[in-house]
């Protein structure tokens, strides 16, 4: 189940505001009291929230005793119940048992822990799981006309032994007897006030506080988003200003070109002269007779470069040749004259021989 509305019951209206704050921003249709009175009143004209919100200290009647009326009642007794309080003890945790809250809320309440709650609260709706009180509220019809027909004798024997109010022994003063009730009643009051006053105050100034830090939260965050719409706008005002220089630009030397254009169509319209004409022709002419003549220049000395170098080359290579062919002949000269003399000597050697008789 989806939890669609609920209703705030507290004497704080900072805690009624910081609290309804916390419920619209999870889209619930918020309903405020007072009072568990006011809420009272409200619930019998017909309002039927799908969560009530209870303040546990209030002044006149309390959260607690607001609860017991809310569930004694058929028609409300079905709509669960969240106890916010402060602090907490164990009797009113025996409280919480005894008449079927749903679940404690410490204040101040924190956004994340009331958006859990209503989460868990729908489920349990859903599921059939809501807590049912430890005590039976409100008597049954029976014991009711029961109750109503017992005469004085019939009523039990606790009723029937209570101890009856007497008179004192020795009556005091008035004016005594009312000093004594004043100073208890102003010690009760004082420190009954104290209490309520130091719970108040601690109450106030965390609610204040809370709403304070989120006050200042959505303010950064309002400032954020004021911010990134500047940073936005301004990156659009760049991107315009600089479609609006390329335009620009591009416009200029379109202009420029189309003037060029134009200038140069009109010079062809206009076309040169004939004197003009003959002085090119000249300039041409003599431009081709000084290239003519350069390059038979160059042409010349490129010749005779070549035909000096093939010269030169040709003698290195006559000389080296010669003298190959004399180092090669010198070779042969040589061995002949070492065969001539080898025959000269063996020559000479017969010859002595034979002179000495050798043969």
């Amino acid at each position: 189940m989806t939890i669609k509305s609920a209703l705030l019951v507290d004497d704080s209206k900072v805690a009624r505001f910081a609290l309804s704050k916390l419920l619209e921003k999870i889209d619930l249709q918020v309903n405020m009291a007072g009072s568990a009175e006011e809420a009272l009143e409200f619930l019998r004209d017909g309002g039927k929230p799908d969560v009530i919100f209870m303040d546990h200290l209030m002044p006149g009647m309390n959260g607690v005793e607001a609860t017991k009326e809310i569930k004694m009642n058929p028609g409300t007794s079905d709509i669960p119940i969240i106890m916010c309080t402060s602090k907490k003890s164990d009797d009113f945790n025996e409280d919480a048992v005894n008449y079927g809250i749903y679940d404690v809320l410490t204040k101040p309440a924190e956004a994340q822990r009331v958006s859990e709650l209503i989460e868990k609260l729908g489920n349990d709706i859903s599921s059939g799981t809501l807590p049912q009180p430890a005590i039976s509220i409100a008597l049954s019809d029976q014991e009711e006309n029961k109750l109503s027909q017992m005469s004085q004798e019939e009523l039990p024997a606790e009723l029937k032994d209570a101890p009856q109010a007497q008179a004192p022994a020795a009556s005091l003063p008035n004016d005594i007897i009312e000093q004594v009730a004043r100073s208890a009643v102003k010690a009760n009051v004082n420190s009954r006030l104290h209490e309520l006053l130091s719970s108040l105050f601690d109450e106030q100034y965390d609610h204040v506080k809370r709403i304070l830090n989120d006050a200042r939260e959505d303010q950064q965050s309002h400032l954020k988003g004021i911010m990134d719409d500047y940073a936005q706008q301004i990156n659009e005002k760049t991107e315009s200003i600089k479609e609006e220089v390329a335009a620009e630009v591009s416009l200029f030397i379109s202009n420029q070109l189309a003037e060029f254009k134009q200038e140069i169509m009109s010079k062809q319209q206009s076309g040169i002269g004939a004197d003009q004409l003959e002085e090119l022709k000249e300039h041409l002419a003599e431009a081709q007779s000084r290239d003519t003549a350069f390059w038979q220049q160059l042409q010349g000395e490129a010749i005779q470069q070549a035909h000096d170098a093939t010269r030169e080359t040709a003698e290195d290579i006559a000389e080296q040749t010669i003298e190959l062919f004399l180092l090669k002949h010198q070779k042969e000269t040589n061995k002949f004259y070492g065969i001539a003399l080898a025959v000269s000597v063996g020559v000479f050697a017969i010859g002595i021989a034979a002179l000495g008789g050798l043969f």
